[in-house]
């Protein structure tokens, strides 16, 4: 009597009940919630899990007038939390709640493991300036002359926010700099 299917693979099609509680202790999502989310999930991902191209097709539903391209690379990378390169449903949901109503310190941070895209602990210039680009292009931005240039923003905000100096940003610097300063944290991190 072989067994089909190994004991350590999970179906990511099923919801568990310890995902359940695992979500609703870590979201402010009901249980009812949680499975009308699961469902709509497996809707638009049959095998339980959102493909990187899966992902872009879906922002850009959302930015019809952008390109979603780079500015998902960004997003993708920070919700893949096991580096797998799908994002299954508990990730989906953990990044969902943190986006709509996290706690702007929770926010923040998740904002800042997305421009720290190469996973140094701190953001310089050059990461920042891509990633605002990116965003840029996700809502269909071309004004990028003078104070609206990538590069030019990344500088100041990272003039406004660097307490050490050391022209990077540490979590701590761009959560406390996105808190101090309005300007910044609606660039930055616009729905926070």
């Amino acid at each position: 009597m072989g067994n089909a299917h190994s004991s350590d693979k999970v179906d990511p099609t099923i919801l568990t009940p310890k995902q359940v509680q695992m979500l609703k202790a870590n979201t402010n999502f009901s249980e009812e919630q949680i499975r009308e989310w699961h469902a709509g999930f497996l809707r638009d991902c049959p095998n339980g899990k959102l493909s990187k191209d899966r992902f872009v097709d879906v922002y850009e539903q959302f930015y019809p007038g952008g390109k979603a391209k780079d500015f998902c690379k960004y997003a993708f990378a920070t919700f893949d939390r096991d580096n797998n390169g799908t994002i299954d449903f508990t990730e989906f949901m953990l990044a969902i709640a943190l986006t709509q109503s996290g706690d702007l310190d929770e926010r923040l941070a998740l904002a800042f493991d997305m421009y720290d895209y190469k996973n140094t602990g701190t953001i310089d210039t050059a990461e920042m300036a891509k990633v605002i680009s990116a965003m840029y292009d996700l809502i269909g931005e071309t004004d990028r002359k003078g104070d609206r240039d990538p590069k030019h923003r990344a500088e100041e905000i990272i003039r406004i926010c660097d307490v050490t100096g050391n022209k990077k940003l540490t979590k701590e610097e761009f959560v406390a700099g996105c808190k101090n300063d309005p300007v910044i944290r609606r660039l930055l991190v616009p729905n926070a």
